[in-house]
């Protein structure tokens, strides 16, 4: 299992890759850094280069921390503290890229995909609070703050019927959760004044 250690590292770069950055470079956007929050992920690259454009970086978000933890499945004949360590590196990757100076996007979108592979029903009950909490308020980030908060639960209880998940799950999650809601405190204050963004799905 040591031989594996490649997995972490590899994990970290398919996290890092910032697909909203190069997709609304691509179509002629500019630097998406420099526009709206300055966020490179879905959202923001959906308000200020369009919804298309914000549905790929969903998208691609998603699969790239989706291709980490398969990988890690696969080589580790479905190791959970291999997939949840893949899981781990690719949101620090997207959080924290260093093509990037460290300065990435969320792990929104990433988080979804990383899950998928480790608890699917999970992923599935996020995304319909995400969606729900927007449809009615219409701030994607308040649905991404408690999709997140309440995202370990989902895992602990959805993770398989029946079987509560190993120790590093829970771990690997609760610090996902935590940086993902870290990463959101600048949302959670302009909510909190009234100033937040709103996202609008039609």
């Amino acid at each position: 299992m040591t031989s594996l250690w490649w997995i972490v590292p590899v994990a970290y770069l398919l996290g890092s890759i910032p697909f909203g950055l190069l997709i609304v470079k691509a179509g002629g956007g500019g630097d998406i850094r420099a526009q709206g929050s300055g966020n490179i992920g879905a959202a923001n690259v959906a308000r200020n280069a369009g919804k298309l454009a914000g549905i790929f970086t969903l998208l691609l978000d998603a699969f790239k921390g989706y291709a980490a933890v398969w990988l890690a499945s696969h080589f580790s004949h479905g190791g959970a503290r291999w997939m949840i360590a893949a899981a781990v590196a690719a949101i620090l990757g997207h959080v924290f890229p260093v093509w990037l100076k460290f300065h990435g996007g969320k792990g929104v979108a990433t988080g979804l995909g990383v899950f998928l592979p480790i608890a699917p029903m999970a992923v599935g009950g996020a995304a319909v609070m995400w969606i729900l909490i927007v449809a009615f308020w219409g701030y994607s980030s308040l649905g991404s703050i408690v999709s997140a908060a309440v995202l370990p639960l989902l895992v602990y209880f959805l993770y398989a019927p029946g079987h509560e998940p190993p120790l590093a799950v829970t771990l690997g999650t609760v610090f996902i959760a935590l940086v993902v809601l870290a990463k959101h405190r600048s949302n959670l204050e302009r909510l909190m004044r009234g100033e937040e963004n709103r996202l609008k799905l039609r």
